[in-house]
């Protein structure tokens, strides 16, 4: 039996300098799309490196902290976790908090899905790209994007 999942993620919006978003499709739910998303795989996981490893495991891409650096918003979200996915908690858990991060990648990066989770991906200017979240607090997190990037 596989371990109960953590109820702590991370939230990653995957963006360009002119503030394309990349959202991806998740495999077990067609037509939800969504930012990179997933729990700490222990309690003592770095958010930060749970967010790298998110990144990494759901796209390809690698936070080399250089090039291309995660950017931790210092910002949290506890959000009911949908009773379709309850299941992957141990008994009673019933909310997640989530942390969010960005990320500003070129256009033309590669993007190599995981095909156990992600089906498809697309780039969107922002406001389409918060309007085909199925997530509240995702949508939320790309809406505050412009702020976030420019810090005003």
């Amino acid at each position: 039996m596989k371990p109960y999942k953590i109820p702590v993620s991370v939230l990653v919006v995957i963006h360009t300098a002119d503030l394309q978003v990349l959202l991806i499709e998740r495999a077990d739910k067609p037509g939800f799309w969504q930012s990179v998303t997933g729990s700490l795989d222990a309690l003592d996981e770095p958010l930060l490196a749970t967010a790298a490893r998110e990144l990494f495991e759901e796209t390809g891409i690698v936070a080399d902290g250089e090039r291309i650096v995660l950017r931790d918003w210092h910002l949290s979200n506890v959000y009911a976790i949908y009773p379709v996915w309850r299941h992957r908690y141990a008994p009673g858990v019933t909310e997640n908090t989530e942390h969010v991060f960005s990320v500003e990648v070129p256009r033309d990066i590669a993007i190599t899905l995981s095909p156990r989770e992600h089906i498809n991906h697309i780039w969107l200017p922002w406001l389409e790209a918060a309007d085909q979240c199925f997530s509240p607090s995702n949508a939320e997190a790309i809406l505050q994007l412009p702020a976030q990037v420019t810090g005003i």
